[in-house]
């Protein structure tokens, strides 16, 4: 028995110990971003002649947002003759006729845009920006997903650096949000993905750390693209895959944070969920594929070492599900024994993970907002979806390690852009995995843990079963709610 209990609790420190040092990371972003943040970048003068530029627009199966999309696209304030759009269109429903006739209007009007569509869907959104390149031949392309709206001054405002620095192969912009107020959901993630842009994205450019494309919202050079092998299919994140690729292959990327392309936020936690499941497990698969590659480059240490916290983060939630199951009887050993051994190693977790979360999207509310209040009160939450998604993103892990190989699964889009829009009753709907069983499981274990605690008056615990607790739940109860509602819609 005691060798059992050696072994969980090593196994918990360990996992602790790992949690601290990329809680110990979002410091040194957090630090990196004041440092940087001092000197703002310089702003390119714009050409005498724009270039031809090509705008790829890989949609499937997007009948309500398809318009909104193409509409924005060709409101571009740019030369009509050097602009040339393609709908990459490998949809099976009616989202084929709608694309191929507002294509056939928008031609006649003088708009020179293709319907390209394929045989099939090899390769998925890869496959299909891989099938546009090689049907045209401008040097800039710009990308955007179906759930995007650029606004008229895009390509304006991102050409000028990459067309002024040779060196430059990739121009990612900010991604905004249509329906950040719609939920409690979508408030949560627009600060995880600014975090993500105006810290992560930010520093790792200024700092000249690789960072990555996302897949929109973003202008490439052609030969950047050739250089490193073209779009592979090979993960599930065929833009992050792409980008480290290319920067390997010497090529620099631009972030511009004052460059915003709003999109839609992912409404339903089923399709949030998927879509995290994708993110997660492509990074892992990507890692596996190019951290040996890159390790043994010849890179600065400090771009390495980078590289590596970067590919590696979505290991993190395999990490959290680690301590989560075991907080119940690590806590309950400590009740057993003494507490004065074990305050320290927790303190110093505390101040290494815990509160550099805090801190950390504390910070990135100050930059989006300006203002902390009232928006910190949502750290708590965001702390808690964290940890509620480490089951389904743990899993997306393992099965990256696994090998297992898995569709690329898109994110569903309903054109949600204010509260009173409904996505209910819309035709798609996201696959529903049963890992929300699990989920219930999880919340149900902290329940009775909270409640055993707090019968031996063990105060000190509560706050942490608390958040684990508001986690579980509702990752789990929205799933389930939600899979409750699109099966009674299909009756």
């Amino acid at each position: 028995m005691q060798f059992l209990f050696g072994g969980l609790l090593l196994l918990y420190i360990l996992a602790l110990i790992g949690l601290g040092l990329f809680g110990i990371h979002k410091y040194v972003l957090i630090l990196r971003h004041i440092k940087y943040s001092k000197n703002p970048m310089e702003i390119p003068n714009k050409p005498e002649a724009w270039p031809a530029v090509l705008v790829q627009l890989p949609v499937y199966n997007e009948k309500y947002v398809l318009k909104r999309l193409i509409k924005s696209v060709v409101r571009q304030d740019y030369p009509k003759e050097k602009l040339h759009i393609q709908v990459l269109d490998d949809s099976t429903d009616d989202t084929k006729l709608l694309a191929r006739r507002l294509v056939r209007v928008l031609r006649r009007k003088g708009v020179r845009i293709e319907h390209v569509v394929r045989r099939n869907r090899i390769g998925f959104k890869a496959g299909a920006l891989d099938y546009g390149l090689k049907k045209s031949d401008e040097q800039f392309i710009a990308i955007f997903d179906a759930d995007f709206v650029p606004q008229p001054d895009f390509l304006k405002k991102t050409l000028p650096y990459i067309i002024t620095k040779n060196e430059i192969g990739m121009v990612q912009a900010r991604w905004g949000h249509l329906n950040v107020n719609y939920s409690l959901l979508t408030k949560l993630q627009s600060c995880f993905l600014d975090a993500h842009f105006l810290i992560e994205h930010f520093t790792r450019f200024r700092s000249g750390k690789f960072f990555n494309f996302n897949g929109t919202a973003g202008v490439w050079r052609r030969q950047a693209i050739n250089d490193a092998g073209g779009w592979q299919h090979d993960t599930l994140t065929e833009d992050l895959d792409l980008s480290y690729r290319s920067q390997l292959a010497g090529w620099k990327f631009m972030f511009l944070p004052d460059v915003v392309a709003p999109a839609e936020l992912p409404v339903d936690m089923n399709s949030y969920k998927s879509q995290q499941h994708r993110w997660a497990k492509g990074s892992v698969q990507t890692a596996i594929k190019l951290l040996p590659i890159l390790l043994k480059s010849g890179l600065p240490l400090s771009v390495r070492l980078e590289a590596f916290l970067h590919l590696t983060s979505n290991f993190s939630y395999l990490l959290m599900a680690i301590p989560a199951f075991l907080l119940i009887p690590m806590l309950n050993m400590q009740m057993m024994f003494s507490i004065k051994w074990t305050i320290i190693p927790y303190l110093i977790m505390f101040f290494a993970a815990t509160l550099s979360v805090m801190i950390y999207y504390g910070y990135t509310i100050k930059l989006q907002y300006k203002k902390l209040w009232p928006h910190l009160l949502y750290i708590p939450a965001l702390m808690g979806l964290g940890i509620g998604l480490s089951v389904n993103n743990g899993k997306a892990v393992l099965e990256a390690l696994a090998g297992i190989q898995t569709d690329f699964l898109r994110t569903p889009k309903f054109n949600i852009e204010s509260r009173t829009d409904s996505w209910r009753r819309k035709k798609y709907q996201s696959r529903v995995s049963r890992i929300h069983i699990i989920e219930l499981l999880m919340a149900l274990y902290f329940s009775a843990g909270m409640s055993y605690f707090l019968y031996n008056e063990f105060y000190s615990s509560i706050p942490f079963f608390v958040l684990f607790q508001f986690g579980y739940y509702y990752i789990a109860f929205s799933s389930f709610g939600q899979r409750l509602r699109s099966q009674h819609n299909k009756h």
